[in-house]
């Protein structure tokens, strides 16, 4: 029994100095193109679209004691972009990514009655840009770069919508649940926004390469993103689809002036590489 254990253990070191002898000598991989799948918790400013809500609240919930909705300021974007090394510190970059981000409420005035408030803003940026990369980090298969850079975006499909779904209503209900400022909406109406607009970003980060085809890549971005002149896309109202002229018209704030959507902010970027 002591011998096979020690015919063991001996075989166990054999196999563990092997295997840290072809990791050590191991390079790290970096491939020219990489496929880049990211998730960035970020912040979205919001713009006159918060202001909306808050006074929404304002007009509809505060009277009646009922919590108002949340500013929407937090979400994720998920993305998708293709780096290419150019040079060994210089990548030149391309991609996509959704910024999604949905508020919700449900109140209930009365048995068998119900009040559904959606509010969601929503936006595909399509970026270009370049990146620099600094002077690399090795350690056996393990290689970091530290790297800064930035560049151009497009926001594409941007929508913001507004839903107020009233369940069951009665007279009292739905004259105590009519659009604010559009009583002619009723009380069940959905409001859809648009437009598109370029702006800019910029990242900085660490690109971490591993003795495989994979890497990490983490990071901080900022991104500008403002979209004036807001036009309807569409009006649904009492049920009704609203025949509005295309382009739709532009949409006012509060203040009587034309409406404003900002999706930038500042995001924390987290992502994987797959060398192609």
């Amino acid at each position: 029994m002591r011998f096979r254990l020690a015919a063991v253990l001996a075989l166990a070191c054999s196999l563990a100095a092997l295997l840290g002898a072809g990791q050590a000598r191991a390079a790290a991989e970096v491939h020219r193109f990489n496929l880049v799948l990211s998730a960035t918790p970020t912040q979205i400013v919001g713009g006159d679209f918060n202001d909306a809500l808050t006074t929404f609240n304002a007009i509809r919930l505060d009277p009646k004691g009922y919590q108002g909705l949340d500013p929407i300021q937090f979400t994720w974007a998920y993305g998708a972009e293709l780096r290419y090394f150019a040079r060994p510190n210089f990548a030149l970059v391309a991609g996509l990514s959704q910024v999604r981000a949905t508020e919700k409420k449900e109140f209930l005035p009365a048995i068998g009655q119900a009040v559904d408030i959606q509010a969601q803003i929503l936006t595909v940026p399509i970026h270009v840009g370049a990146l620099y990369y600094l002077q690399a980090y090795n350690q056996g298969d393990f290689q970091a770069r530290a790297y800064v850079g930035g560049g151009l975006v497009q926001y594409t499909y941007t929508r913001a919508v507004f839903q107020q779904t009233v369940i069951n209503p009665d007279s009292t209900l739905n004259a105590n649940w009519l659009a604010p400022g559009h009583p002619s909406w009723g009380s069940n109406y959905k409001t859809t926004f648009t437009q598109d607009a370029p702006g800019y970003y910029v990242e900085a980060g660490a690109h971490m390469f591993f003795a495989a085809r994979w890497s990490m890549i983490i990071g901080a971005e900022y991104r500008s993103g403002q979209l004036r002149d807001m036009r309807f896309e569409r009006l649904e109202a009492s049920g009704q689809v609203v025949a509005l002229p295309s382009p739709g018209p532009v949409v006012l704030n509060s203040k009587g002036q034309p409406f404003r959507l900002d999706v930038g902010g500042l995001g924390f970027k987290m992502a994987v590489g797959i060398g192609l």
